[in-house]
């Protein structure tokens, strides 16, 4: 079982909560019932609802497993994050190579890149975190390397 620390805002953990509520209490009943009715249906080695049934179910209950590791390893991210060094839950403006760049790191959980919201874990997360307004950042990706100066932490 997964017992990474999953950092994540309050709102995001309410999101992760409802997903699992709705996951247990209307996903798998329905399923059940999909998989019931096609069990009715007859012969189950040429039934392709039964097979889709069952595939559907795997995948919910896999994502049930994950939700609830999540939640149960979740770590709120502090709303009101210091100003003076990058830490998750920081906004950072940063100047690089391609002009002024903005970023929010949060939790893996959370990262949407192309919002600007860029996990902790990923490459331009990690070299952030920690620095402190003025310092020159070499993030290094498979694309190359990339440089930032860190403008303003908010």
């Amino acid at each position: 079982m997964n017992t990474k620390t999953t950092y994540i805002s309050k709102d995001g953990l309410d999101k992760l909560r409802a997903e699992l509520d709705e996951m247990l209490a209307v996903r798998r009943p329905e399923i059940a019932q999909r998989i019931h009715d096609a069990k009715e249906h007859g012969d189950l080695s040429e039934n392709a609802e039964y097979e889709d049934a069952k595939n559907e179910q795997a995948f919910v209950e896999g994502r049930i497993q994950t939700l609830e590791a999540m939640i149960k390893n979740a770590t709120i991210i502090d709303e009101h994050t210091s100003t003076d060094h990058v830490q998750i839950g920081s906004t950072v403006k940063v100047k690089g190579d391609d002009g002024p760049e903005t970023f929010l790191i949060v939790g893996s959980a959370e990262a949407k890149p192309a919002q600007g919201r860029i996990s902790n874990e990923s490459p331009v997360g990690r070299a952030l975190l920690g620095r402190k307004k003025g310092d020159k950042v070499v993030v290094k990706v498979p694309a190359g390397d990339f440089a930032y100066t860190i403008v303003e932490i908010s």
